[in-house]
């Protein structure tokens, strides 16, 4: 089970296309529940596919609240942010889920609930989510560019680095171990304290990590993959 530092209910999730941000937004509300009530806000402006309100059904199945934009599965470009999104400040729950989009873009629907971020700082965990693997995110100085860029919109600073580091069915442990080195040069740079690792419990077994690792399983596999 991923477990992020202390309880803090609020956790936000965030990094660039191809993270596996909402593979670990779903997997984290799925161990969560049912033994707290999970809320997952799938806050995603950007990105049309592969989103974790996609799988709402199945969310709900496992007692899990989900919301997310207006219009997020459509074709309308710029989908709207309902007011039912503020109530989880309000509402009462044990763990709120935050999958947002992973460019200064996408953290402006953080700076929209900058006032209740802020009200609520100490109690929210501010995690990017980093892949190694892809093109914006191979380097040090690319990854802090766009973690600055996020928390400048967003309003808020990060607080931790999730190692994501994956080729899909390709992924090697080697391709973890140097996304880890990756996300520690990171963290230095940005003055981030905590690291973690998460990736397929097959590749996890198979490596070296001076951080903890979490194993996750996909559940964004496109149907047209299934029997791959």
């Amino acid at each position: 089970m991923i477990r992020l530092p202390g309880t803090k209910k609020y956790c936000v999730l965030t990094g660039n296309y191809g993270s596996g941000k909402t593979e670990i937004a779903l997997n984290l509300a799925t161990q969560l529940s049912p033994a707290e009530k999970t809320t997952l806000v799938d806050l995603d402006i950007v990105n049309p596919y592969f989103r974790s309100g996609e799988k709402k059904e199945e969310m709900e199945r496992a007692g899990i609240r989900m919301l997310m934009p207006v219009f997020a599965l459509t074709t309308v470009d710029i989908p709207a942010l309902p007011a039912e999104i503020q109530s989880v400040f309000e509402v009462p729950a044990d763990r709120v889920i935050f999958d947002v989009g992973g460019d200064d873009t996408g953290a402006a629907a953080l700076g929209r609930y900058y006032p209740s971020f802020s009200a609520n700082r100490e109690n929210t965990l501010m995690v990017l989510v980093l892949n190694g693997m892809r093109p914006l995110t191979r380097d040090p100085e690319d990854v802090c560019d766009l973690a600055e860029r996020i928390s400048s919109r967003g309003r808020m600073a990060f607080d931790m680095i999730i190692n994501n580091t994956n080729l899909a069915d390709q992924t090697t442990p080697e391709m973890l171990m140097e996304g880890e080195h990756l996300a520690e040069i990171c963290a230095e740079r940005l003055g981030i304290a905590d690291i973690c690792n998460t990736g397929m419990p097959e590749v996890l077994s198979a490596c070296e990590l001076h951080h903890p690792a979490y194993p996750i399983r996909r559940k964004m596999v496109p149907e047209w993959m299934g029997d791959l």
